[in-house]
């Protein structure tokens, strides 16, 4: 009788707990994004009176320096109901003959840069969850392989991405120089780049489908296989 009355104690004093600290969490977020909502328009004065001194312009009909750079800080901080951040910020510059060379250049390569942030964090995700799936060393050293060496791979299947900014300056030497800020959602990588991976991964190895779904904590290969031929049926339309 008294190992039931602890055990029920135990388990209600855990349950205050996590809804203690849910509603701590939420509090936080919510703390933080007063704050960068309430900063975000003095760090964004500050930092276009920076670029504007280098002689950095928006292009014709964009939406002016400050107000991109006050969208930016706060997609850069902007957080999910859990805590972590809701998006990926890439950056770049790139110097080019015209500024539709240099900016196509900077785009890439902000992609690419994603990429290679994306591509880290399911690597990291993958070696926390190879024990799990009853793999061999063999197996998990070249799971975490093919994913670090997928970075094109990635940027090519980024969709979605918001240029959260766009500024350039003309050179002396008239070359153009293009800055762009991009940002990606988390949840949009989950669900796109890690089916993508699963392909690639399944195409590779001779590791099961469903090991590489459990690893990547996608759904079954059932739900996998049919959203990947509704996504390819969309992108052939």
């Amino acid at each position: 009788m008294k190992q039931l009355i602890f055990l029920t104690f135990l388990t209600l004093s855990c349950s205050v707990l996590f809804a203690q600290s849910a509603k701590s969490l939420e509090k936080t977020r919510k703390e933080l994004e007063r704050e960068v909502k309430r900063d975000a328009p003095k760090r964004a004065r500050r930092e276009a009176k920076v670029l504007m001194k280098q002689n950095y312009v928006v292009p014709a009909g964009a939406i002016p320096l400050d107000k991109q750079l006050e969208m930016a800080w706060e997609k850069q901080y902007e957080m999910d109901d859990r805590g972590f951040p809701r998006y990926i910020i890439g950056n770049a510059t790139s110097i080019g003959t015209n500024y539709s060379a240099a900016k196509n250049q900077a785009t890439n390569l902000a992609k690419v840069e994603l990429a290679g942030l994306i591509s880290s964090q399911i690597a990291s995700l993958a070696e926390n969850s190879v024990a799990n799936q009853d793999l061999s060393q063999q197996e998990a050293a070249s799971v975490v392989k093919t994913i670090e060496a997928s970075k094109n791979i990635i940027a090519q299947e980024l969709g979605r991405v918001l240029n959260i900014l766009e500024v350039y300056r003309t050179l002396e030497n008239k070359n153009v120089e293009v800055q762009v800020r991009l940002a990606y959602s988390v949840d949009y990588a989950n669900e796109v780049v890690k089916k993508r991976l699963v392909q690639k991964l399944e195409d590779e190895t001779k590791i099961a489908h469903d090991k590489l779904e459990k690893m990547m904590n996608l759904p079954g290969s059932q739900n996998y296989k049919k959203n990947s031929n509704s996504e390819d049926k969309d992108e052939n339309r």
